[in-house]
């Protein structure tokens, strides 16, 4: 009967520890869950409160202007002038040179304010574009979102923290720094994205090609000219050659008229 009663006595110990196991399990999950109710109602909380944000229009403002100039190289550089003078730079600079014709096409970062008085001045004297084209676009509801999901992010972001540090077990102190760590991800892309926005907001992009046709006896011309100077050029770099070397040719022609004197006592 002993033995019965030590069988007996073994399966309710094993039953006691399952269920103590299964009630710790069920409290994480509670927690878990206590959790995630807990954060759901600060978010719900603190998008209820509202955001005092100024509105202020976000505008996207670029531009391509193409035409044809009579002097591509003054052209330039009344182009590089204005763009100083309105505070801009150059994001990228290229030439192309083709049968009949020589052009230039530049990507210009200007302040946005400065927009106009860059393009006005840049084509000041133009009276026909090849085509022009100006385009506004408005994200101010884009900008006002993003901003308003960061600010209830990064307050989110605190009371986790303050969640953290009441937190007694490691299962929930590992669960908390988890929705933390997804939580950080996310604020930094919004931040990203938000900064991406701020960028074309206050510098507007201009893109400007203009050109200059060349007639092919001109440019005939040009390759006739270029290749007589390069051939002048090159005569006196001989020249030049010649006056630093001039003992070793001195040497070497005496070599030979010593050879052929040689040779002529060799056959007498």
């Amino acid at each position: 009967m002993k033995w019965q009663e030590k069988i007996i006595g073994l399966f309710i110990l094993l039953l006691l520890v399952g269920c103590n196991q299964k009630a710790q399990s069920y409290s994480n999950m509670d927690y878990a869950v206590s959790l995630d109710m807990e954060v759901a109602a600060e978010e719900e909380s603190i998008q209820s409160e509202g955001l005092d944000i100024e509105v202020e229009r976000k505008l996207i403002k670029d531009g391509n202007v193409t035409f044809e100039t009579d002097d591509i190289n003054a052209t330039r550089a009344t182009v590089f002038e204005s763009i100083e003078k309105n505070k801009g730079y150059i994001s990228s600079d290229r030439e192309y040179k083709s049968n009949g014709k020589v052009s230039n096409t530049l990507i210009i970062r200007v302040p946005s304010k400065n927009f106009d008085s860059l393009l006005s001045e840049a084509t000041q004297g133009v009276s026909k574009f090849d085509s022009k084209n100006i385009e506004i676009e408005d994200v101010t509801e884009e900008f006002l979102d993003i901003q308003a999901r960061l600010k209830t992010k990064k307050e989110l972001e605190i009371r986790y923290l303050e969640i953290l540090k009441k937190a007694n077990t490691v299962s929930e102190i590992l669960e908390i720094e988890k929705q933390m760590g997804e939580l950080r991800a996310d604020i930094e892309s919004t931040e990203g994205r938000l900064k991406y926005l701020e960028s074309r907001v206050s510098f507007s992009t201009l893109t400007m090609i203009f050109y200059q046709k060349v007639s092919f006896d001109n440019a005939f011309g040009n390759k006739f000219k270029d290749g007589f100077k390069d051939g002048w050029e090159n005569l006196i770099r001989f020249f030049v050659i010649l006056t630093t070397i001039w003992p070793f040719i001195l040497i070497g022609i005496g070599l030979i008229f010593g050879f052929i004197k040689w040779r002529k006592r060799k056959r007498k």
